[in-house]
């Protein structure tokens, strides 16, 4: 297991001091990554996420601009955060990768989407590795010019899931709450690259939640983004308290990525806000390889292990599209208290065709998972369909041929699969589900 520190009763950051892995962390590290870790990467003095944050931080007070930042902020998470790499000839040089991998003008790859890493994930870089996993979800790519036949700018048709400005419900008893539209780390695979966040810009009082208190049949509220943690702690405070007052939401759900790359934004402040809530609370984080939990990440997350902690990982070629990759994931998930949820299949947002993973692969990974690992460790292979009642259970969608059985019945919510010349049409409610009918497998 990741040892995990003892955490002092301060209000400083829970983050431990980074020191070299045990032996066993290392064994692992070693059998995924084929090199050894890179120690921490001092921050370049022009290397500064300043202006990209200004122009953000109208978003709820997302993060802080210039003149807002104290002397103080000094190893805080926002200090982090504000000494990201937004170049990617600097980063490819901090983890001595030649820049001319780019093989074009690095602003190429950019289309919109500009480049955003926190040294503190630039740290954990196979140092060398122009393939390491975690380089190569951040580094752009000039094959995010290309078109691809099937990919466009809303491929979940979210526009069509706004009810308001900043809320969005795809699902029976749910809603999504676009707390703001920054993120700590641009991951070049995002399904939201597009998404017109200037259209969903909230004030620090967030309107947004009125629709949510009209609407009786939300239970659950999820906050996503960008990410919600990219908020200051005042402003979280407010929008947890007007979500927390309303009396029929029984839970609150965050998504966030900030945990991953820059461990220290989870505080005490953090830790106190969301047990003094009424609702329960679940954190879906977003790991995608082991070697992106550290001893940092595990310390950080030790302190949360009072909430839910789930992760959702996406699939990504080149990235975690192997058995070990992914067995190692889910085992290191659960040595720091989280449990694999879900194993997202990419969107099909353009500019990301190059992280696409064939179904049929995916669902092979996903029989090998299930081969080597206790089935809690196994997460759902799921893909999101526009329109959808819930997420789509890949792996149920195939036959033991590996080939697709039936088409979508329309009208009903189902997932198919065959035995003994029948297809099983399930009806899903949650986990559970029941056998609607029979009907012959066509010839």
């Amino acid at each position: 297991m990741i040892p995990v520190k003892p955490l002092h009763e301060t209000n400083a950051p829970f983050v431990a001091a980074r020191s070299a892995p045990p032996a066993s962390q290392e064994n692992l590290q070693g059998e995924i990554s084929g090199r050894p870790r890179i120690d921490r990467v001092s921050p370049g003095t022009n290397a500064r996420a300043d202006a990209q944050a200004n122009e953000e931080s109208n978003n709820g007070g997302a993060v802080p601009s210039r003149r807002r930042r104290a002397a103080g902020e000094t190893g805080t998470w926002r200090h982090d955060l504000l000494q990201s790499v937004t170049d990617a000839v600097e980063l490819l040089r901090l983890v001595d990768v030649d820049p001319a991998i780019l093989g074009a003008p690095a602003s190429e790859g950019l289309q919109g989407f500009p480049l955003r890493v926190p040294h503190p994930y630039i740290a954990r870089m196979r140092p060398g590795d122009p393939d390491d996993p975690l380089l190569r979800q951040v580094l752009p790519s000039i094959r995010e010019t290309e078109p691809a036949p099937g990919y466009g700018t809303d491929p979940l048709h979210e526009t069509d899931a706004v009810v308001d400005a900043g809320v969005l419900k795809k699902y029976r008893g749910r809603a999504l709450v676009i707390a703001n539209g920054a993120c700590a780390v641009h991951c070049r695979y995002c399904f939201r690259r597009h998404f017109p966040y200037e259209d969903h810009r909230q004030d620090s009082s967030f309107p947004s939640v009125a629709a949510i208190r009209r609407d009786p049949t939300i239970q659950e509220v999820i906050l996503s983004g960008g990410d919600p943690l990219m908020l200051t702690d005042p402003h979280l405070a407010r929008l947890l308290a007007e979500v927390g007052s309303i009396g029929h939401v029984a839970r609150i759900r965050i998504h966030t990525r900030l945990p991953v790359v820059i461990p220290r934004r989870v505080t005490q402040a953090l830790i106190d806000m969301l047990a003094n809530l009424r609702q329960r609370v679940v954190i879906v984080l977003h790991f995608n390889h082991p070697n992106e939990i550290d001893a940092d990440c595990a310390a950080a997350l030790s302190p949360l292990s009072r909430f839910t902690l789930l992760n959702q990982s996406v699939l990504l070629h080149g990235v975690n599209d192997n058995v070990a990759a992914l067995v190692g994931l889910s085992e290191r998930l659960f040595d720091a208290g989280v449990l694999p949820y879900y194993l997202h299949m990419p969107d099909a947002v353009a500019g990301t065709a190059h992280f696409d993973v064939p179904e049929r692969r995916a669902v092979e990974l996903h029989r090998q998972l299930m081969g080597r690992l206790p089935g809690y460790l196994v997460p759902r292979l799921v893909r999101e369909v526009p329109g959808g009642a819930a997420k789509e259970l890949v792996a149920a969608t195939m036959s033991d041929t590996r080939e697709p059985l039936i088409k979508p019945i329309r009208g009903l919510d189902q997932v198919a699969r065959q035995k003994r010349g029948f297809v099983l049409l399930h009806k899903f409610n949650g986990l559970r589900h029941r056998i609607w009918r029979h009907i012959p497998v066509p010839r």
